[in-house]
C-alpha cells in the first residue's frame, strides 16, 4: 500500500509533488489533452480564464464526462478548475521552479473536511499517476490508496 502524503490546511486538502523537469514541461503535463489523457483525461473545449471544457474521465468506471470551467489559467505557474454538480470540485494547482526542479502543489478546496477521506486517496492516486506517466511508467492501481488511505485523510477531518 502507499503512504500518503496529503494534509488538510483549513478548510484546503494540500498535495505535493517534485518533478526533476522544467516548470514549461511539467505545465504541458498539466494542460495538453493529449498529456493529460495519459494520467487523468483527455479534454476539448478553448483554453483560457473564464471558459468551460469537457473533461473525459479515462480512467474512472464508465469513462464519465464533466464540465470544468477554467477560473484562471496562468501559464506556467497556476491553473484554477471546478465543477459543479454533486461531487463538485474547486481545485488549484500551482508550480514554482527552483534550479533544475519543478514542485507542483494541488489545493482542493473542499466545502465539508470529511470529504476529504474520499477526495485525499482519489488525488493521490491521480497525481501518482501524473508521476508514473511522465516517467513512462506503469500506472498505480487504485486498490493501492483507497480503502487504505482513508484513515489518513480522516484523522485529519
Amino acid at each position: 500500500m502507499k503512504k500518503p502524503t496529503g494534509r488538510l490546511e483549513g478548510d484546503d486538502l494540500v498535495l505535493t509533488r517534485r518533478f526533476e523537469a522544467p516548470i514549461e514541461d511539467v505545465w504541458k503535463s498539466l494542460t495538453d489533452s493529449e498529456s493529460t489523457a495519459r494520467w487523468y483525461g483527455s479534454w476539448t473545449g478553448t483554453p483560457g480564464t473564464g471558459n468551460t471544457i469537457k473533461i473525459q474521465m479515462v480512467l474512472e468506471d464508465g469513462r464519465p464526462e464533466s464540465v470544468a470551467r477554467i477560473e484562471a489559467c496562468e501559464p506556467p505557474r497556476r491553473l484554477h478548475l471546478s465543477t459543479a454538480g454533486k461531487y463538485g470540485v474547486n481545485v488549484e494547482i500551482t508550480l514554482a521552479q527552483t534550479g533544475g526542479v519543478t514542485e507542483l502543489r494541488f489545493v482542493h478546496h473542499v466545502t465539508d473536511r470529511k470529504l476529504a477521506r474520499d477526495f485525499g486517496p482519489g488525488w493521490e492516486y491521480y497525481l501518482d499517476n501524473l508521476v508514473a506517466a511522465r516517467a513512462g511508467e506503469k500506472l498505480p492501481s487504485f486498490d493501492e490508496y483507497y480503502p487504505s488511505m482513508k484513515e489518513h485523510y480522516t484523522a485529519d477531518a
